[in-house]
């Protein structure tokens, strides 16, 4: 009889379980709401908040989730943050995660998803975040073929469309449940900002070098002449760049490349270079150009060996983290007494610690020959 009770109240205990175990789960669902979102194309799309699981389409996509510490919300990555050919690749944020590169592959890079092998990922994703919506599929279309919804972002960047930056980062916040991180960063951004420009509020033009930077990397390796006038480190610290006054338009410019005779006849006291050409173009990268190129021999900063490396920042999207560390590297040596407490190298892994989790600066700097904040050419001599 008591053999009979024992399994009698097992069986009832077992099934209590069973019954208890889907309501526990309907009310975790149920915590979710559903809520319509309207993108940076102006399109409204509902979608489950917090999203739990989604996927990143589009150059710098993946690392705005990064910086919003949802990384672990990524269920696969497009064929960039799968490829290891270039030798190097100094994204912080892909350093920071390398988990990212073991997840299924969902489309090509810049934008070329295919719904096809997203309609294949289990689980499925919630939400597909696209930045560059006129790269790849038509946003309407792949959510119509995969049954997805996807949130359209704009990049922007922190000079002249900082304000898309700012929304792409409160969407994927408010869709994320990272809303408080989203504001933490867009106030982390703002007091780099107002540090850098707080140190060089009173230097008068007279002190200021005038400077250029050069080898900037544009959709691939470019040469020294490539260049960009509104590069940010030099907006915000102040810096004296002829480039800028040089611009073709009253609007924002990423991308410009100078003529030769200009570069000779502006003749900057100070040369910086972004190294991204140096792995990825060997043999005629900017800096290549600056030791063979007989022009450039005329320029005294060649002579007397000031010339600085800076760390690639245009590499699948702005990285948003180097171009801070950049700017106080820039600082540093345009200004020296203004910031002399200032250790570039410390200062890049502290940003790069907020921003993506961890200190990746020294990895970085051994992908260039452990020339990044330092002087890449010696001075010739008398």
């Amino acid at each position: 009889m008591t053999s009979r009770l024992a399994v009698f109240f097992f069986a009832l205990s077992t099934a209590v379980v069973m019954v208890l175990i889907p309501a526990a789960k309907d009310q975790t669902a149920c915590a979710r709401n559903m809520k319509t979102i309207t993108d940076a194309a102006g399109r409204t799309v509902t979608v489950p908040v917090p999203a739990g699981r989604v996927i990143c389409s589009g150059p710098g996509c993946l690392r705005l989730v990064v910086y919003l510490q949802a990384a672990d919300r990524i269920i696969a990555v497009d064929s960039m943050e799968k490829d290891i050919s270039s030798g190097a690749d100094p994204r912080p944020y892909a350093l920071a995660h390398p988990e990212l590169r073991n997840l299924p592959m969902f489309g090509e890079f810049r934008g070329m998803d295919n719904p096809e092998l997203i309609a294949a990922l289990a689980p499925q994703p919630e939400v597909i975040f696209k930045t560059f919506a006129s790269m790849g599929h038509d946003p309407d279309e792949l959510q119509k073929k995969t049954g997805i919804p996807v949130i359209v972002l704009q990049y922007g960047n922190l000079t002249g469309y900082r304000y898309q930056l700012d929304q792409s980062l409160e969407i994927m916040g408010r869709v994320l449940g990272k809303s408080k991180r989203a504001e933490e960063i867009i106030q982390f951004f703002d007091d780099q900002i107002a540090d850098l420009a707080r140190r060089t509020a009173d230097v008068p033009q007279s002190a200021k070098p005038a400077c250029y930077v050069g080898g900037i990397s544009y959709k691939g390796p470019h040469g020294f002449r490539s260049t960009e006038p509104d590069y940010p480190p030099f907006e915000f610290t102040r810096a004296w760049h002829p480039a800028n006054s040089a611009r073709p338009t009253a609007g924002p410019v990423s991308h410009a490349q100078v003529a030769r005779e200009q570069i000779l006849a502006w003749n900057p006291e100070i040369l910086f270079l972004d190294l991204a050409g140096t792995v990825s173009n060997p043999g005629a990268s900017a800096l290549d150009e600056l030791h063979t190129d007989p022009a450039y021999q005329h320029l005294d900063a060649v002579d007397r060996g000031r010339v600085f490396g800076l760390m690639p920042y245009n590499w699948y999207g702005q990285n948003f983290g180097a171009i801070f560390a950049n700017a106080w590297y820039v600082g540093k040596k345009l200004y020296p007494e203004k910031f002399s407490d200032i250790d570039p190298g410390k200062k890049a892994d502290q940003i790069f610690s907020f921003l993506v989790g961890r200190p990746v600066f020294e990895r970085i700097n051994a992908m260039f020959g452990n020339r990044v904040f330092e002087q890449v050419m010696e001075q010739k001599g008398d």
